[in-house]
């Protein structure tokens, strides 16, 4: 009996995953027919450039400081046991280009940003302002939805190039102040071994992430049911599958790019 329950509950969870996955698909094919030729509302867009992106810049830039200070700080122990100062640069630099930088902004982003979209298009959808688009002649896809995934995937792109910057600057100054390390040392330990492969590679899942933050939380926003729990149910849902969007595209792409 509890064997028959849990291949039951599985099976409505995988159900359930495709169905959503299938949305968000169809959503994206909307989008992508919305920009060809372009079809967007142009303040709506730059409205959303300035909520998404220049006010998310606090917290990224706090965020992304003590980061490069929590990789100094984990591989201070390394540094004076095998007296390999001059790989700190060029170690924190690989990981935040690559890989810690774009994620946990990318995960901040998602926090911030995309909960905030999903919770405004939810309100909007079971308050029925979407269908008063709708009879107005005038299609949420283009108005509404490609203003913000255009807003989102330009603002993570922005906000992980300069978290990049940030970070390493963090980096910097933790080890100069607890490992006693100069920033020349730093410096050339950067620049000789860092190419610009490896920003290309954090800047191109970036642009990757903030898509899939866009689309979920814009998904889940628009096919909300249920009014004020199913708002909440919504950001709820956003959240999460923004994580597992991001953790899952980190994976494939790093198994494909150089």
């Amino acid at each position: 009996m509890l064997g028959d329950v849990t291949i039951s509950a599985i099976g409505r969870g995988t159900l359930f995953a495709w169905r959503e996955l299938g949305g968000i698909t169809i959503l994206a094919g909307q989008v992508l027919r919305a920009l060809l030729p372009p079809r967007l509302d142009g303040p709506e867009l730059f409205r959303n450039l300035y909520r998404m992106g220049n006010r998310s810049l606090p917290i990224i830039a706090l965020t992304a400081f003590f980061v490069g200070g929590i990789m100094v700080i984990q591989a201070g122990v390394l540094v004076k046991q095998l007296n390999a100062a001059g790989l700190v640069g060029w170690g924190a630099g690989y990981a935040i280009f690559r890989e810690v930088g774009p994620m946990l902004i990318a995960l901040m982003f998602s926090g911030r940003v995309g909960s905030n979209n999903t919770a405004e298009l939810a309100t909007m959808t079971v308050t029925e302002q979407l269908d008063g688009l709708r009879a107005l002649a005038i299609d949420p896809i283009p108005y509404l939805v490609v203003p913000r995934v255009i807003a989102m995937t330009v603002s993570l792109l922005c906000l992980v190039v300069l978290g990049n910057l940030i970070a390493l600057y963090g980096g910097a100054f933790f080890a100069m102040f607890l490992l006693d390390l100069e920033f020349s040392t730093l410096y050339y330990s950067l620049v000789d071994n860092i190419g610009w492969l490896d920003f290309v590679h954090g800047a191109i899942k970036a642009a990757v992430f903030g898509s899939a933050i866009a689309m979920t939380s814009c998904y889940f926003g628009i096919s909300v049911r249920g009014g004020a729990v199913g708002v909440g149910k919504a950001v709820n849902a956003a959240v999460v599958a923004a994580a597992i969007s991001i953790v899952t595209l980190d994976f494939l792409l790093t198994a494909v790019l150089p």
